[in-house]
């Protein structure tokens, strides 16, 4: 099977000749992985086979960004949304902040509206040939977008949105339905130059490490529709959406389903989900994907084989599974026993 076979089969409930591979790495990873072996000229994705491609454009409100203060510590400026922010670099590489917002009520945001819109520019330069090596690798190629819960919360505060979801819940809404429809329409413009896409990806942030950072009927009163109604417009042309959620979102899975996502990644083992658990409960409705604890990659070797055995063969039954850490690898795990770990998969993830 190709890549783009694999996760195919996967995503529609089949069984495939392995589990797919895909994962991310921090840039601090990859710096320290080259001095360790990794090739010079070669990403980790392609020395490691990632089997998944994420393609798509710019949805932010294309304000200018402007720097404030920027020293060997920090960089404060105003970013592509209105918001101003603190980075600080750090030696995992940095940690992004927020210190105020552009938007903080409806006349701000009818002010700034008219910026969520579609334009040509959103479209990056380099589309083309990002699909065309995609497309040489015989890769899974997603739309890639994020939803609307993070964005909206980047443009106007998170303690912002929050409490504006419970006092003036259609403002918050009509933030969301606009960057829905952003999204759909960049979908389609970027289609229209005769890229064609595998499925999609979305992308809303809505757990915290011990739950979910809304209620499970405020997600299906808000923002459930919405997140339906990407799934609707990318099932109409046979594609599966795989949503990536950070912390713990197992309240939320029955709505997920019911929004119309095939999968979630990564399945973070530190907000305490598991494939032993979700496996059972939800089948093939939800492929699973990712849930390889990336603080046991740093331990030893029987650490790495125990963590890969038991979730990969777990995971991998009756299909359903693709193998991702539970969010990306950091910089604390050896280039040496990343290695293993794909030996690992391997051993482990076949099916003949």
């Amino acid at each position: 099977m190709t890549a783009q076979e694999r996760v195919t089969t996967v995503l529609n409930g089949g069984i495939p000749d392995r589990v797919p591979y895909q994962d991310a790495f921090w840039a601090t990873t990859i710096e320290r992985w080259r001095t360790e072996g990794l090739p010079k000229n070669t990403s980790p994705d392609d020395y490691f086979g990632c089997e998944i491609a994420h393609i798509g454009g710019d949805y932010s409100l294309q304000l200018p960004i402007e720097t404030i203060e920027k020293t060997g510590d920090y960089h404060i400026y105003r970013d592509e949304n209105g918001a101003t922010r603190k980075d600080l670099n750090t030696a995992d590489g940095w940690t992004p902040g927020w210190l105020a917002f552009a938007i903080q009520d409806r006349n701000d945001w009818y002010r700034i509206k008219k910026q969520a819109q579609f334009h040509p520019s959103r479209i990056p330069q380099n589309i083309q040939s990002a699909y065309q090596n995609a497309r040489k690798k015989n890769q899974f190629v997603t739309f890639a977008a994020h939803a609307c819960f993070h964005p909206t919360w980047q443009k106007i505060g998170m303690e912002n949105m929050l409490m504006l979801l419970i006092e003036d819940p259609d403002f918050i809404t009509d933030m969301y339905a606009t960057h829905a429809q952003l999204i759909i329409d960049l979908y389609e413009n970027i289609k229209a130059l005769g890229i064609t896409f595998d499925g999609a990806r979305l992308a809303d942030d809505l757990g915290y490490r011990n739950a979910p950072l809304i209620s499970p009927t405020m997600y299906k009163d808000l923002v459930l529709p919405h997140h339906k109604y990407m799934c609707d417009h990318f099932a109409k042309e046979g594609l599966k959406t795989i949503l990536h959620s950070d912390g713990d979102v197992r309240p939320l899975i029955p709505h997920f389903l019911d929004a119309g996502f095939s999968a979630l990644h990564p399945l973070e083992v530190k907000a305490n989900l598991s494939v032993q658990d979700l496996k059972p409960r939800y089948g093939n409705r939800l492929t699973l994907f990712g849930n390889i604890d990336a603080r046991a990659l740093a331990g030893s070797y029987e650490d790495i084989e125990n963590e890969i055995c038991t979730k990969v063969n777990i995971g991998k039954e009756n299909g359903g599974y693709i193998f991702h850490t539970d969010h990306s690898v950091p910089n604390d795990v050896s280039f040496d026993n990343y290695q293993y770990a794909c030996k690992m998969l391997q051993k482990y993830g076949q099916y003949a």
